[in-house]
């Protein structure tokens, strides 16, 4: 596989250094991405890169994540308008820890490959490094001129953001080029990539070691992916879209990716999975035929959330998603761990009730009309219950006065109204 040619149809190429493919072209090589340990999880965001090393891999070449253990104590200032917060090491130890379990599911760490993944952090190397010898033997390689004419530093020296840059936030391309200086004499590394973003850090590095050895150094850098509508990829109303269960639920993963629209889905299916051109070109095809059975959305949420999570993690997505948009049963229901549950009704109308009564039992009548205000009348639920139309649990109603109690409970404290086909409502016991 050609590395520079998939990148190329995936759409993951912006900036290119001259020479860089006739590198990969001609022998193995190893390349680096730099990875910002400011959480314990990737999220969404993080996955072009990812995407990158993982398409690297498989084309042949030795890929290394580099853990930003160093400057991610600095904060990297290109198109932030503020200065990050800045984290201790048993902190960024943990996260490292974190991601490396993450990045397992797309790199290869673990084989007897001369193109097996490794994993760095720039702490390492970087904490016996003292001031006094970081500035003679780095910061005299680099002019405050060339510095100063990058576009991260120049639109933060402009004024854009309140609170101006500080020397620390200034060295920050000084440290990120040292990185590649480093893995070019240890690793042999050759290429630096990153988002479009990180060009001007990136090519301080190329610049650094042409001048402090002379070898050989290359760049690569992805666009910044977008949404069709001008929004922020990767962002919703409650946050970003995490790779962490504990953060984004497999649930609100798949459905993240399932309500992409046409347009960004024609895109993202290129970026974010291995589906070959063919596979991919044939999904395009169909989706401009039946655009209402979404079949790039299916395949994106499928491709994406078994990569990330499971296959098992998928299927139940799917079957949760069948909860409130199919037939599911009660069996499927009762299946659904606590956060998935809560995951596929919220926004439900929603109440809660006694825990105490439940216990002793209550009739459904009292408690639809009296305890949670489901129906404003006895009247009008006993109608929807003689024509079949109430379930609590996914399972119908037979008679209005039916009582219900603990044993209904789904996790021991939940009840799950459905009103006619496309009415929920969420009961909680406390």
């Amino acid at each position: 596989m050609n590395f520079v040619e998939e990148l190329k149809w995936r759409g993951m190429i912006q900036d290119m250094m001259p020479g860089t493919e006739e590198q990969l072209n001609k022998e193995m090589t190893t390349a680096y991405l730099g990875i910002d340990p400011t959480a314990d999880s990737l999220h969404i965001g993080h996955l072009v890169g990812v995407m990158m090393l993982k398409h690297l891999q498989r084309s042949g070449h030795k890929p290394i994540a580099l853990i930003g253990g160093a400057t991610g104590m600095i904060g990297d200032p290109s198109m932030k308008s503020q200065e990050r917060v800045l984290l201790d090491e048993a902190t960024l130890r943990h996260n490292q820890e974190s991601l490396k379990k993450q990045l397992a599911k797309f790199l290869d760490f673990d084989s007897d490959a001369d193109n097996a993944a490794e994993l760095v952090n720039n702490y390492d190397w970087m904490k016996e490094f003292s001031f006094l010898d970081f500035i003679r033997n780095v910061g005299k390689m680099i002019t405050v001129n060339y510095m100063m004419s990058k576009d991260s530093v120049k639109k933060r020296l402009s004024g854009e953001g309140t609170n101006g840059m500080s020397f620390t936030e200034f060295t920050y391309q000084l440290l990120q080029g040292y990185d590649f200086v480093y893995l070019n004499r240890h690793k042999n590394c050759k290429l630096q990539m990153g988002g479009s973003d990180q060009w001007g850090n990136i090519t301080t590095g190329t610049e650094m070691i042409r001048k402090m050895t002379g070898g050989e150094a290359y760049a690569l850098t992805c666009p910044l992916i977008t949404k069709a509508d001008g929004g922020k990829f990767g962002k919703t109303e409650s946050g970003n879209v995490w790779l962490d269960r504990r953060y984004t639920t497999p649930y609100k993963f798949y459905q993240f990716w399932l309500n992409v629209s046409d347009a960004d889905a024609e895109k993202y299916i290129k970026i974010f999975t291995d589906l070959s051109q063919e596979e991919i070109a044939s999904l395009i095809e169909e989706q401009h035929n039946a655009p209402h059975l979404r079949p790039l959305q299916k395949r994106l949420a499928q491709e994406v959330t078994t990569m990330v999570h499971s296959n098992e993690d998928y299927l139940a997505a799917v079957e949760a998603s069948n909860i409130l948009f199919g037939n599911a049963t009660a069996d499927a229901l009762k299946k659904l761990d606590e956060d998935t549950l809560l995951a596929v009704f919220e926004g439900v109308p929603s109440f809660d009730i006694s825990m105490d009564e439940i216990k002793q039992g209550v009739k459904a009548v009292d408690l639809l009309t009296e305890k949670a205000a489901v129906f404003a009348s006895k009247g009008e639920m006993r109608k929807l219950v003689q024509g079949g139309g109430l379930s609590v649990n996914k399972e119908k109603l037979s008679t209005f006065d039916q009582v219900i109690d603990f044993n209904n409970l789904l996790d021991n404290k939940y009840l799950i109204i459905q009103k006619g086909k496309k009415n929920y409502f969420l009961l909680t016991a406390k």
